[in-house]
């Protein structure tokens, strides 16, 4: 389980296979420290279980399905993955209970400033919108958001400078995929 707080931008170091698994080495810094085989990690919201350690990096084996729902099949060499470390009993909860299942792809339509404010407006499949509560919680890319509007197959977040430059979300912009983990207690 994890917060949706990011902790470090990663770097995709090398991605190769292992007939229909998928092997992810991810250069890190902070999310490396303390961290063993077998414990998990929120890599872009998607929850994954370190199988290597290596100096600077660590290792993770992706299965076909998760490549299929997940951003995670259209990563590329060196590029940027929003990191968190689960959670532990007695931690602060400063996002919202992230599960690290994603629920679906959401497609970025609009990056751009509303009412002065940088909002991003993201398509989702209809039959997920409903899970969209005005004001509730929602994981985009592992980063814990509020939802400020929703429209049919539609809704907006609105970002913080801070949240720009400690995630992913600087470098996305129109037609980016971003993986989408709906709040639990939205789905109740």
């Amino acid at each position: 389980m994890f917060t949706g707080i990011v902790e470090e931008l990663g770097e995709v170091k090398k991605i190769s296979r292992r007939g229909a698994v998928t092997l992810f080495e991810i250069k890190a810094d902070k999310t490396l420290s303390e961290t063993k085989i077998g414990e998990s990690i929120s890599v872009n919201g998607a929850c994954l279980t370190v199988v290597q350690i290596g100096k600077d990096s660590f290792s993770f084996e992706v299965m076909p399905e998760t490549l299929k729902v997940t951003n995670l099949g259209i990563l590329r060499i060196n590029e940027k993955v929003n990191l968190e470390r689960s959670l532990k009993i007695g931690d602060r909860v400063s996002g919202h209970f992230v599960l690290g299942h994603i629920d679906c792809l959401g497609i970025i339509r609009k990056k751009g400033i509303v009412s002065g404010n940088l909002g991003f407006e993201i398509v989702v499949p209809v039959k997920f919108i409903k899970y969209c509560l005005l004001k509730g919680s929602i994981a985009i890319d592992g980063i814990s958001l509020t939802i400020a509007d929703k429209k049919s197959n539609t809704f907006m977040v609105y970002i913080i400078p801070h949240t720009l430059k400690n995630t992913t979300l600087s470098f996305k912009g129109p037609s980016d995929k971003v993986n989408i983990e709906f709040d639990m207690l939205a789905k109740k």
